[in-house]
Formats: structure tokens, sequence, C-alpha cells
């Protein structure tokens, strides 16, 4: 992983998105959108959004 790897809330999504959070949390849930967590709440790598958000422009079924 790289040293400047940025992380996002759910929240920061959902505002960078324009999506509701309960959306990234059925994605973060389904596994759909890699995560992890601290202590309660879920964190995601920038880099997972990226290529979640490439995924879904292509029209691909699986994550790489």
């Amino acid at each position: 992983m790289e040293e400047n790897t940025k992380v996002l809330t759910v929240a920061e999504i959902a505002a960078l998105t324009r999506m509701s959070k309960m959306t990234i949390y059925r994605e973060v849930h389904t596994g759909a959108l890699p995560s992890f967590r601290v202590g309660k709440s879920f964190r995601v790598f920038e880099t997972d959004l990226v290529n979640y958000i490439a995924l879904r422009m292509t029209g691909a079924t699986e994550y790489a």
C-alpha cells in the first residue's frame, strides 16, 4: 500500500459520489466496495473507491 493512500469515511464517500449513506453501507456489506473497520465505523481506501467507480462505469460485474 502506498504511504499517501487516503482513507475515506462512508459520509465522505456519500458526499463525493452523491449517493446515500445507506447505499454505501449496502455496497460495503455485500463486499462490492472493499472496506475495513475502525471501531464501529467503516473506512475505504480512496484507491478502492476509484476502482469501484471504474468498474461501475465499464459495466464489469466483478471487483478486480
